[in-house]
C-alpha cells in the first residue's frame, strides 16, 4: 500500500503546484509555497521532487494532458459539419478563455520557454497534439463533403490553434477587446475560406 500512498502524495503535490502557479506564477512560486498548499513539509515534497524544475516538468504534462482531454471532446459529432466545427471553435477558445489553472500555468510556462529550452519539449509536443486532433476533424468531417484544403491540411490547424492562442492573450490583457461570438465566428470564417470544391464534386 506504502507505493499507492506515495502516487496520491505526489498527485496532491502536482494539483498543488498547479493552483499555486496559476494564481502567482513560476518566477514567484516557490517549493515552500507548493508545500504549504499541498499540506506538507518542504522535506516530504522534496522526496518526490527533489528540484523545481522537475516538479515544473510533471506539471506542464499535467496541465497539457487535462487542457487535450477537454479539446478532445470538443470534435465529438453533432448536428452536421458545419455545425460541429462551430461548436468545436466554441469549446477551444473556452478551455483558452476561462483562465483555468492549466490554462494559466501554459500561457506562463510558454512565454517562460523563450529563455528555457527544457519547457519546449514538452509544449512542442502539446501543440502538435492539438494540430493533430484538429486535423483528424477536418479530415473526417469535411473532406468527405468534397472540400479540399487550399493550403497543406497538416498546417492549417497550425493557423487555428495560433490564431486562437494569440486572440486569448490579447483578451487576458483586456477582456474588453473581443467577444467569445467574435472570435468564433473570425476564426470559423477564415478557416473555412481555405477550403474549396473539389473539382467534379461541386
Amino acid at each position: 500500500m506504502a507505493y499507492k500512498k506515495s502516487e496520491i502524495s505526489a498527485a496532491q503535490i502536482v494539483d498543488a503546484a498547479m493552483r499555486v502557479l496559476a494564481r502567482q506564477g513560476y518566477a514567484r512560486t516557490s517549493l515552500l509555497d507548493i508545500a504549504r498548499e499541498a499540506g506538507m513539509s518542504k522535506g516530504a515534497l522534496h522526496y518526490h521532487f527533489p528540484t523545481k524544475e522537475a516538479l515544473i516538468q510533471v506539471v506542464l504534462k499535467a496541465a497539457c494532458d487535462r487542457v487535450q482531454a477537454l479539446t478532445l471532446e470538443a470534435w465529438s459529432p453533432s448536428e452536421g459539419a458545419f455545425v460541429s466545427l462551430r461548436r468545436s471553435l466554441e469549446t477551444l477558445w473556452d478551455v483558452r478563455a476561462a483562465r483555468t489553472d492549466e490554462a494559466l500555468v501554459i500561457a506562463d510556462l510558454l512565454s517562460l520557454s523563450l529563455n528555457d529550452r527544457a519547457l519546449r519539449p514538452q509544449l512542442a509536443e502539446f501543440y502538435a497534439h492539438s494540430a493533430g486532433q484538429v486535423q483528424s476533424y477536418l479530415e473526417e468531417q469535411l473532406l468527405p463533403l468534397g472540400l479540399r484544403p487550399k493550403i497543406e491540411l497538416s498546417v492549417l490547424p497550425r493557423l487555428v490553434i495560433g490564431l486562437l492562442d494569440g486572440l486569448v492573450m490579447q483578451v487576458f490583457v483586456d477582456p474588453t477587446a473581443l467577444t467569445p461570438a467574435q472570435v468564433v465566428t473570425a476564426v470559423e470564417t477564415l478557416a473555412l475560406g481555405l477550403f474549396e470544391p473539389q473539382v467534379g464534386k461541386r
